[in-house]
This record gives C-alpha cells, structure tokens and sequence, in this order.
C-alpha cells in the first residue's frame, strides 16, 4: 500500500467505534496557545465524527513525570505530586474554557498507569525484549544525580557553537552523545560532570524493524513521516534505553530496584490508562480497543505535534507489538504555531497562555481561525492577529450570523416567528444539501482550511440571495408579504444549514443558534430536509466583533512579566541559557540597560554560601555593593583593583546575606571556566558600556 492515509470514509459498519487521543501536554506548567493547535484540531475531527453518528471516545491527560517536575516541585518546596496536581487541574480548567471536550482526562501518574507500564514491561521482560547494559552517563556530583541530556551544556562537537544542549545543536542541526560536548557543563550545579557508570534496560525495538516498515507503509502516517520514518531506517534503529537512575520522579522498575522507568515509556501507556478509567466509569468494553486480538472493528488515532514523532511512530508502535496490543490505526501530526509570521516571544507579548486569552478574548474565536489555517500536513501555523480579527469579523460575524439577523426580526415580528410552508430559494437550499459529501470528506482528512472556504462559500450565496431578494424593501409592499416570508425563510435554512456543517468548530455559537430555531440538536443528516412551517424565537446576537481593544489588552498582559528588567529575575545560582524557553528582548528594552565600567575596591568570601563573592564597586565616585556568583572561577584577592562591567540600574535585591544593587557580567560554561568582562586598560570607573 502506498504511503496515503487511512481510508475511513467508506467503513461497512454504519457506525464506526473510534478512539482518539491528544499529545499529553507536560505537568509543568500553564497552557498556551501552541497548545491549542492539537488539541483544537483533535477536538473538531472529534466532533465531527459524533455529529455523523459515529461512536467515539476522545481521551488525555497530562505527562507527569520526568526531572523537570521534580525538580520544579523542589524549587517550589513542595512534593511533586501536589505540582502535578495543582497543573492538571490548571489545565482542566483551560481546557474547557476552550470547549475541548475530552471524555477522560487524567495523568500518567495514577493507579491504573502504573499497574499497566508494570503489565507491559513484565511481558516484554519475559519474552526476551529487554536488554541491560552498563553504560557510562554525565554525572553532577554536587547534585549527587545523573543529568538527562537537557540538563547538560556545552561546545558544539561539529560545528563549535557554544551553549548547546546535550544531545543536538540547535545551531547546525546535529545529534551527538553527552560525552561529545566540548566543555560540558551542568545546568544544575554550573560545574563540569563527571562520567559514571550506571546500568540501564533496553527495550529492543530493532527486533521490529520489519513489522516497523511494513507499518510505515500502511497508510498510518502521512506522506512526509513515512518519509522521516524511512530516513531513521536507513541510518539504523537503535535499542531504546528506558530507565532512569534514582533520583527521579516517576515509576520504579519493579524488579530494579534504584530504577526508573524513563518519562516517555509511561507517557503514551496513559492513553490506555485514560481510556481505560473511562470505560470501567461507563461499562465499556477496554480490550476490544486495545487488545490485539480483539480490535478489528474499532480505530485509534493519536493526535501529536511534530516534536514527538519519533515516540509515537518508532517505540510506541514496537511496544504495543510486543505486549500484544494493536497499532494505531493512524498518527496524525501536526506543525508548531507561530505568531504574525514569528516564534512565540514573551517580549512581544505573543508568547499568550490559554487563560489569558480567556481573559480578552471568545474562544470560538480561535477555534475558527485554526480551523480556517489547519491543514492534514506537518507545516507550522501563523496566527496573524491582524488576519486573525479580520477573518473572524467577516466570516462569522459578517457572513454567518449576520443570515439570521437579516432575517429573524420579519419572521418574529410580522409572522409571529412562523417560518414559511416553503422556501422561496429551494435551488439555494439544495446547493447546500449537494456540499454535504464534499465538506463530510474534508473534515475527515482533516483539511479544515479547505472545509472552511467550501462552507463561507455557501455564506455568500446565501447573502448575495438576500440582498438580491431585499426583505426590508419587499416588506414596505403588503402584497408582498408572503414573498418576504418565504425569502427569510430560506435564509433561516442557509443559516441552519451553516451551523450543521459548523457545530464542530463552532459548539457553543450553535447551541445558542439551535435555542433560537427552537429545534433539537443538529445532526450532520439534518441538512437533507429544510426546516419549514417552524416557530422559531426571537433573535438575541450570536457573536460579536473582535475589537481591537480586546487584543491589544492580551497583548499586554502577556508582556507584564517583562515590563521591569530587575535583579529578582535572575537566580545567581543558575547558569545563563538555563530555562528552556528562550526569551526574546525587543531593542527597547535592551537599550534600558546601563553598562559601566566598575573597579573592584574589595571582594570577600561570604560566610554560609557556596558560590557568591561580595563584591564592592567603584563606579567613579559611587560605590555598590553586588553579590555574583563567581566564587568557583576566582580568588577574593585575585579581583581586587581590577576593571570590570556591570549592569548599574538593577533594581536592589534583598539577599539572605544582603543587599546586591547590581550585576556583574560574566560568561563561559560555569565552573572554574567562568570569565569576568574585563575592559580595556584606558577604561575608568563610571563610564557608559556602548
């Protein structure tokens, strides 16, 4: 077969038994907008699929576990079990501000998740699929752990950039070992790490390389994955190590003491999890979904971003083989968001979390907007907020529900809200009926822009009918009364008609609409037969503008936390390019900075910390009293009478051990290799860094 998704237009059974899941979003933090991207594109196929009366089951959760949490929970002092609490609730309740409507949603740290990855290991163990293997990893001896590949930096081993992570060049793109890194350094402690031996368990997932590319060729992943897929073939696949040493906070492996299973191998086994608290609450049948033996007529797709491809598509699939339990019927990937044509930057503002937008802005809004951009291909997704404000207006605002306004106030008022015995545009109708097949086809390959043009287009007909037709001119003329009825009419139907084919995208905006037609709940079939010789009630708006003010407000608030660059914002401790999600500085800002020059009058060790000198500086005349952490780099007495720079217009920072009223600027990995701005010999205490 050919490397074209599955065919699921045509299935025997008049009922399909679907099972969708969504990328779990990581318990560490809020959700943004990139976020939405899955999980709106997840939560529209869903909804599509129900509205033609297919039986579906849509689940998620959130990955709970891995050394960010536990780490970010010790920093917060508190245990990591409430962190992913407090997270998943936050995420919860973001989550349905947005209308996603999950059947299940729970994290992968749960009862049911552990008894199961325990489950599928012990299979995989006794039927010869796990390997251990003495392997030596970066150790950070003042942490006392071993350090994930993220958790290391240093040079480049190809190409010499500085400042790279551990296991891939962000600046030339390539992928090495830990131990290549030319002067590695942890981003824990700032200090070199240490090789150390330590056993790991393999799951063998070479041993399914031909069932892998048999998979690959099934019609399960699009075109360009397949592709990918077939690119990590040919370079080999190699055995996937999924332990971890303590401390680590999730799963222990239940005959290893000390060990951990890694995050990702329990992180997709929380889609059966999820799925399966969700059918012991409602007495559904887990196994025909998931066992293998068992799952010929029902279908699994996942929903991911295109940064966790290789999971899903390479080990989840060799697992789930392995253990006994089906393949995925399909792996639908998707691109990253970018915003007016840009990364997502916090100095811009355009780095939006989920409940900020809530805050501003209607979030059928955006709903419309990513289904008028998404496609079925791996292509990133701008969200241009000035396109974004117009197309909403236009669309919906201007096109769609404008239909009803235009014409529920004759039917109410002159009719007693009586729609006509017939439509005096049956061809309009009709031209609707016959869209039915091709948009049915575009929201199940999952080409919603396309879905969405089909369906405006179908708006201005039916607009360009009315103001052909002119209600309001027609009803001056009592002979014509019956014409304005039968004209309103067929643009209630155009309007209903819209919200069938829009109740995906739109779910709350045609839950009012079907209040307003006084109907029940609209079915995909319902746009066969015109709503005729119906009461419907009186017109209250729908939706209304986007105005700019409301943008402009969540513009703002996402910029608050860069409005005062002070000293507060940055830990001493921690080695600069440690947070993983760069921040943007515009030129303005950057130019707020003072850089001068300083003379160290005197530094001294200080008592109780292991890594800061107090520093006293002469800035030509004034005098400030600054602690770095510098203290692994250099001797007290070594600095003393030399130049450096400063940044002179930090706000003080009240310190256990003081008050620090500036910073001095340093770079290098951390360590010992750390090296303090030096000027120029003709520089003098006081001047401007330019």
């Amino acid at each position: 077969m050919s490397n074209s998704e599955p065919n699921t237009t045509d299935r025997n059974s008049p009922t399909r038994n679907i099972l969708v899941t969504n990328a779990l979003p990581y318990a560490n933090g809020p959700l943004h907008l990139g976020h939405m991207v899955g999980f709106m594109q997840a939560d529209i196929w869903v909804r599509y699929q129900k509205l033609r009366g297919n039986h579906v089951t849509y689940v998620g959760g959130d990955d709970q576990h891995g050394t960010p949490i536990m780490l970010g929970a010790e920093k917060q002092g508190i245990s990591a079990s409430e962190l992913v609490d407090q997270v998943e609730a936050s995420h919860k309740e973001s989550l349905n501000g947005f209308m996603i409507d999950f059947d299940n949603y729970t994290g992968t740290h749960h009862r049911e998740n552990e008894d199961l990855v325990k489950n599928i290991y012990s299979v995989l163990r006794d039927k010869g699929h796990i390997d251990v293997k003495t392997i030596k990893q970066a150790y950070d001896e003042e942490k006392g752990m071993f350090l994930p590949d993220r958790y290391v930096k240093g040079t480049c081993p190809k190409c010499n950039a500085s400042d790279q992570y551990g296991d891939n060049c962000e600046v030339c793109g390539s992928t090495y070992d830990t131990t290549d890194l030319i002067k590695p350094y942890s981003v824990l402690s700032g200090k070199p790490p240490i090789e150390k031996e330590s056993e790991h368990y393999f799951f063998k997932v070479s041993e399914f390389a031909d069932m892998l590319s048999d998979w690959k060729d099934s019609g399960a992943l699009q075109p360009e994955i397949a592709n990918k897929l077939e690119e990590w073939f040919e370079s080999g696949i190699i055995d996937w190590d999924i332990s971890r040493d303590k401390p680590y906070w999730g799963f222990e492996i239940p005959d290893a003491p000390g060990k951990y299973f890694y995050v990702w191998l329990d992180a997709p086994v929380g889609y059966m999890a999820s799925h399966k608290i969700h059918c012991e609450n409602t007495q559904q049948d887990w196994g025909k979904y998931w066992l293998a033996e068992q799952s010929q007529d029902t279908e699994l797709y996942h929903f991911i971003g295109k940064d966790i491809v290789r999971f899903h598509t390479l080990f989840w699939p060799a697992m789930l083989e392995a253990a006994g339990y089906r393949r995925p019927t399909g792996v639908f990937v998707h691109g990253f968001l970018t915003v007016d044509g840009a990364k997502m930057s916090k100095s811009r503002g355009t780095f939006v979390m989920a409940d900020t937008y809530l805050k501003h802005l209607n979030p059928e809004y955006l709903r419309y907007y990513y289904a008028a951009k998404l496609s079925n291909s791996v292509v990133d997704m701008d969200l241009n907020l000035e396109d974004f404000s117009a197309r909403v207006n236009s669309d919906l605002v201007g096109k769609m529900v404008n239909i009803a306004s235009r014409c529920a106030g004759f039917i109410v008022k002159r009719f007693d809200g009586q729609l006509a015995d017939q439509s005096a545009a049956p061809e309009l109708h009709q031209a609707f009926a016959d869209a039915s097949n091709s948009i049915a086809s575009r929201y199940e390959k999952r080409e919603f822009s396309q879905a969405m043009r089909e369906i405006m287009a179908l708006a201005d007909k039916a607009n360009q009918f009315i103001d052909e037709h002119k209600p309001w001119v027609l009803i001056k003329d009592e002979t014509q009364l019956e014409l304005v009825q039968q004209v309103c009419t067929a643009g209630i139907n155009a309007f209903r008609s819209l919200c069938i084919y829009l109740k995906p995208v739109l779910p709350e905006l045609v839950t009012q609409a079907e209040a307003f037609l006084n109907i029940a709940p609209l079915t995909w079939d319902d746009i066969q037969a015109p709503l005729l010789e119906h009461p419907i009630n009186k017109f209250k708006p729908l939706m209304t503008r986007i105005e700019k003010d409301a943008v402009e407000a969540m513009i703002n608030e996402s910029k608050k936390s860069l409005e005062v660059i002070e000293a507060p914002a940055i830990d001493a401790n921690t080695p600069l390019g440690s947070d993983p999600i760069s921040t943007e500085v515009s030129f303005d800002d950057f130019a707020k900075i003072d850089l001068r020059i300083a003379k160290i009058v005197k530094a001294e060790h200080v008592d109780g910390a292991d890594k800061l000198l107090q520093l006293t500086l002469d800035l030509g005349g004034e005098t400030k009293n600054v602690f770095a952490g510098i203290k692994s780099a250099y001797n007290p007495e070594d600095l003393e009478g030399k130049l450096t720079v400063m940044v002179a217009n930090l706000a003080p920072r009240k310190m256990r051990f003081g008050m620090s009223e500036g910073m001095v600027l340093a770079a290098g990995p951390g360590g010992s290799d750390l090296f303090v701005l030096n000027p120029d010999e003709g520089a003098q205490p006081g001047m401007r860094v330019k």
